[in-house]
């Protein structure tokens, strides 16, 4: 005899049937579960003709199971353990007593606004796991596309459809100045044709750094040319603090390492303000550990740009 293919049980019918299992009496189960005598005598009759094997026996006088009733109630008993198993692992990710936020940044980002962010964060929740990985914006977007990071912080709106673009702040960009320089001694802003006479040290393309310094020199009719590209924002102020040149940079990346042996002005003619958001994978939400790193990280944003 096959056994209905259509089985779904709902965890209340387990439970009244557990009940039954317990008691051994309908009144007592019915009292117990707050149905009527006949409801529970319907729900295990339906559960019994599901399974096309009778579970109990009864008489007037007393209800007994049957050898394929205490199979079914090992069976049942396995089937609610798991169902709060789940039902309790879902509470702790959302609850934020457990999970994982896996997230890429800027190199500027991870080395100024993550860190005070994760640490606040891992304070409050200490069984959420935290990953980093900082890098540029092409490879950030990839990471997001291939599901290896919930999201990215990063300078440059993605051109894939499959990818959602969120503004969260911007930072304007600074000019740093060796220390000795004449241009130091100067008060207030700068603007960028004057800046465009130094020696520059600056990032290689295709960071947002150098696209954006190209095309704020492009609207003075400039061709952005730095005596020196590299890769690494310390080693940037480095040579800066060493006289060999200044830097454009956006304020929070400015912010990598001490201003020791410089300082900075504000650049302006034309004000540039580098856009800073969150890349998502478009269609998919954040899970709830994401979406509270991301508050953490827009909170700390606001305090420094």
């Amino acid at each position: 005899m096959a056994i209905n293919a259509h089985i779904n049980w709902s965890s209340r019918e387990l439970d009244v049937f557990l009940t039954l299992a317990e008691t051994l009496s309908f009144r007592r189960t019915a009292e117990r579960m707050h149905l009527s005598q006949p409801a529970v005598t319907g729900l295990i009759a339906r559960i019994e003709e599901s399974l096309q094997v009778k579970l109990f026996d009864r008489t007037t006088r007393q209800v007994q199971l049957t050898g394929p009733g205490q199979v079914f109630v090992e069976q049942a008993e396995r089937l609610r353990s798991m169902a709060e198993d789940a039902v309790r692992a879902v509470r702790e990710v959302t609850s934020l007593q457990v999970g994982q936020v896996a997230m890429a940044a800027l190199p500027s980002l991870a080395a100024t606004v993550v860190p005070l962010a994760f640490a606040q964060f891992a304070k409050a929740y200490p069984g959420v796991q935290l990953k980093l990985t900082d890098t540029l914006s092409g490879p950030a977007f990839e990471m997001v596309r291939a599901g290896r990071v919930e999201f990215a912080l990063t300078a440059a709106n993605p051109a894939y459809a499959d990818l959602d673009y969120l503004p969260l702040a911007s930072d304007l960009f600074v000019l740093l100045i060796p220390q000795a320089h004449a241009l130091a001694k100067k008060k207030g802003s700068l603007s960028w044709s004057e800046a465009a006479k130094l020696t520059h040290i600056s990032m290689p393309l295709p960071s947002s750094v150098r696209q954006y310094a190209d095309a704020a020199f492009l609207a003075h009719r400039i061709r952005f040319e730095p005596a020196y590209e590299l890769e690494h924002l310390a080693t940037i102020k480095s040579l800066v603090a060493a006289g060999l040149g200044v830097a454009a940079l956006p304020e929070l990346a400015a912010n990598v390492g001490t201003d020791e042996g410089m300082v900075r002005r504000a650049l302006s003619a034309p004000r540039i303000r580098r856009p800073i958001g969150l890349v998502t994978r478009r269609g998919r939400s954040l899970s709830p550990a994401a979406s509270a790193m991301v508050d953490y990280l827009k909170a700390q944003m606001k305090s420094k740009v």
